[in-house]
């Protein structure tokens, strides 16, 4: 088995495709909008998504979720630490060795929490 897709919820769409857009970029992924309240990136086993909430309430952080890149390298994992900082993003953790990984931490601008790591 292995994941299918991901989504995170937003408040605003707009802003989370600049967000996720530039944090993708180069990554082999093409966005896709199949509907106003859904935006894709999607790449060869690679599925993530941002959506307003289908049953009209407001988006929010889910408290203990968390979705995580696979970087392929440290340098990768600083890199995009980095970017999603100087994107908006919020650090949640440092780029760092954490158990058998290297990995960092960040909330996108809804406050979703991202790990990155190699």
């Amino acid at each position: 088995m292995k994941m299918n897709y991901f989504v995170f919820g937003t408040a605003d769409m707009e802003a989370s495709v600049r967000f996720y857009d530039a944090l993708f970029e180069g990554a082999g992924v093409s966005r896709v909008a199949p509907t106003e309240r859904m935006t894709y990136w999607l790449g060869e086993d690679f599925a993530f998504a941002v959506a307003t909430p289908f049953d009209g309430e407001a988006a929010s952080a889910g408290n203990g979720t968390m979705v995580g890149f696979d970087m392929g390298s440290q340098g990768g994992v600083r890199r995009s630490h980095r970017l999603a900082l100087d994107l908006g993003g919020t650090c949640e953790g440092a780029p760092g060795p954490r158990g058998p990984k290297y990995s960092a931490y960040v909330r996108d601008p809804d406050g979703n929490k991202i790990c990155f790591s190699a």
